[in-house]
């Protein structure tokens, strides 16, 4: 499947089977547009009649150019046929019941009340509890225990906002730490915090333990400040700002991401990733919010069509700073090109529900943290293991090819069939599409594309 599309001044062309990608002038790019519904003489005539006039496109030009463009298909760098799918169905079949990474749910509660929370307001439609350090315990020895051979695990401390329960997560890493190595496992922790309750001992212990820290925030006071309050509807902006500049200042500017979520309110996402970076922080996401389409908060037609063309602003926009030589990092613009995800993460994404689970505070198990709450989606329980057989095989067929509505899309390679949280939240099913959410994904593939082929370029030049 090829896809071509014109963005910054280059004229890209993706072959998205084999990955490779071309960059070429006006005239190839319309003749490998014709190539695969013409022959060479109605491409000769129909080139010549587009481009009359011009002496430097001649008939042998352009019979050297569809000569060129068949070498290409020939070596499987255009037109590639996918053979992916007959594979699709058996790769998480191969990796057994392996888990390697757990989103421990510390604290189902939160000290904000932010408007768009999927979690509501940390509580998850239920109780609000704290996990016990017990709890937690056997969490990480049901994981060790489920990891097989796996050397690398990873943990991510999550809420709510998991600094309420901070304590129980000092002590989880500790006993972590201690039995790490008589189990020949390497634990990788990660923090996901509101910075509402950050000082200086979450500070020093973040950095010698966390291997990365999701730190909250919308951008510019007054949007963060919208959704992001307390309880008495107090925004939170002056007072986390200080402590995430403090804490990122501490860990030598790294293993770190701001993390914003964008809604109806700033389609213009841009000016809060430009005043983040102001700020000093220079790994950066920003989310469009996944809500009920009533919700005022949600993204309109109207505005996805604002944010796509914000997505372009802001690859022209890194550019100009990497060139400066004051780079920002864009979570989503994060590409490898050369070596980039192995097959089975193209195809498989992202294990929710297989290697990848969610722990709530009473130790039950969910596909991710996006399910939990959800009761059909309970998988079990750290004591049992997964019980709910079934369901697991239900994540572990969902690819990029069980939905039909991927089949011809040229970017199913790259979000691998997408989220199926957010695909359940908007259809229903895991198999489902959330299409706006596609629309979005698919814009932000050829931006980082391109910005791939600028840098190239830039190092072509010097």
């Amino acid at each position: 499947m090829v896809h071509q599309y014109q963005l910054n001044g280059y004229n890209i062309v993706l072959d998205s089977c084999s990955g490779s990608i071309h960059v070429v002038d006006e005239v190839a790019y319309d003749i490998i547009a014709l190539f695969p519904e013409k022959t060479s003489d109605e491409i000769v005539a129909a080139m010549l009649e587009k481009y009359a006039g011009r002496p430097d496109v001649t008939e042998q030009d352009l019979r050297d150019c569809i000569a060129d463009v068949e070498a290409l298909k020939q070596a499987r760098k255009l037109y590639t046929p996918d053979t992916f799918a007959d594979m699709a169905g058996t790769f998480k079949e191969r990796s057994g019941d392996v888990v390697k990474a757990l989103c421990l749910h510390v604290a189902h509660t939160c000290n904000l009340n932010c408007a768009y929370c999927f979690a509501s307001q940390g509580k998850y439609h239920g109780d609000r509890a704290l996990m016990s350090f017990e709890v937690g315990k056997q969490a990480l020895d049901f994981l060790m225990d489920h990891s097989g051979t796996r050397t690398n695990l990873e943990v991510d401390f999550f809420g709510g906002e998991p600094l309420m329960n901070w304590d129980v997560v000092k002590r989880l890493v500790e006993y972590a730490r201690s039995v790490e190595k008589e189990r020949g496992k390497n634990f990788r922790f990660t923090l996901t915090t509101n910075g509402m309750l950050i000082d200086d001992d979450v500070i020093d212990f973040a950095n010698r333990e966390m291997s990365n820290v999701v730190l909250s925030l919308d951008g510019r006071k007054e949007i963060n400040d919208r959704t992001r309050v307390d309880y008495a509807g107090n925004g939170s902006y002056d007072r986390i700002v200080p402590k995430f500049q403090k804490l990122v200042k501490a860990r030598g500017g790294k293993n770190y991401y701001m993390r914003g979520t964008f809604t109806h309110a700033n389609p213009d996402f841009t000016k809060d990733v430009f005043h983040m970076a102001d700020l000093g922080f220079t790994e950066l996401s920003m989310e469009p919010v996944v809500c009920d389409p009533d919700d005022p908060a949600a993204l309109t037609p109207e505005d996805l069509e604002i944010v796509k063309d914000q997505y372009e602003t802001l690859a022209e926009d890194m550019l100009r700073r990497e060139k400066e030589g004051k780079p920002i990092t864009f979570y989503h613009y994060m590409l490898d090109l050369t070596g980039g995800p192995c097959i089975y993460k193209r195809i498989s994404g992202c294990g929710s529900g297989t290697e990848y689970m969610a722990v709530t505070p009473w130790g039950d198990l969910y596909p991710c943290h996006q399910f939990v709450g959800e009761e059909n989606y309970k998988l079990g329980d750290i004591w049992n293991g997964v019980t709910n057989t079934k369901l697991r095989d239900e994540f572990r067929a969902c690819n990029a090819y069980a939905r039909p509505e991927c089949a011809d899309c040229w970017a199913k390679l790259y979000c691998s069939g997408g989220c199926a949280a957010n695909a359940y939240h908007a259809t229903g099913s895991i198999r489902g599409v959330y299409e706006p959410g596609c629309e979005l994904f698919r814009k932000r593939i050829e931006c980082a594309i391109m910005m791939k082929v600028a840098e190239q370029d830039t190092r072509e030049d010097d």
